[in-house]
């Protein structure tokens, strides 16, 4: 179902966009989610560091997942399919507020603090770093509009074929581990 009007990223410097990022101030955090030391962007992909992170699952009134495909120049899983909008959290930066600013830079959906479902607790480490985070639901039939570079594709899967969505696709792993199981038990 992809409509490239959705996506229009020509414009973009990518390497532009990529350098500030990894210039970004983050927070690196303990296993409980306290505040270690603040770092660049950067340097807590370089030594893997933990930090805080949030995912907004957006569901239409048909029970389908927007699903989307990353920029190729993102830092982690560049070019792979994710199930929710989100990102790394801003020092300071409550997990509403992080997750509200992420799914409107994302996604180009605006919601307010009441429309964020709780979905559960993340807790994920791989090859690329670790993370502690929080994931939310918004139920919405509002299409995202994904101008600011990060998002390439947007799709729509009913939920309860998710899992045999996944199989064959580069699914973010933080997503496809954490977060499939949290919607499947909706």
């Amino acid at each position: 179902m992809h409509d490239p009007a959705q996506t229009p990223t020509d414009h973009l410097d990518t390497a532009a966009l990529a350098e500030a990022r990894a210039a970004e101030l983050v927070e690196e955090v303990d296993a409980d989610g306290e505040v270690v030391r603040v770092v660049t962007r950067a340097e807590m992909r370089a030594g893997r560091l933990r930090h805080r992170c949030t995912y907004v699952v957006v569901l239409t009134p048909d029970d389908e997942v927007w699903v989307h495909r990353r920029a190729e120049w993102k830092d982690v899983a560049p070019g792979w399919w994710d199930l929710a909008f989100g990102g790394v959290c801003d020092v300071g930066e409550t997990w509403r507020e992080s997750a509200r600013r992420e799914l409107a830079e994302e996604a180009g959906l605006h919601v307010e603090d009441g429309e964020l479902e709780p979905l559960g607790e993340v807790d994920f480490t791989d090859d690329h770093g670790s993370l502690v985070g929080r994931a939310f639901v918004v139920r919405t039939d509002a299409v995202p509009v994904c101008n600011d570079g990060e998002v390439v594709e947007v799709d729509r899967v009913p939920r309860a074929e998710l899992e045999r969505w996944m199989t064959g696709r580069r699914v973010c792993g933080d997503t496809a581990s954490c977060v499939a199981p949290m919607l499947a038990a909706l």
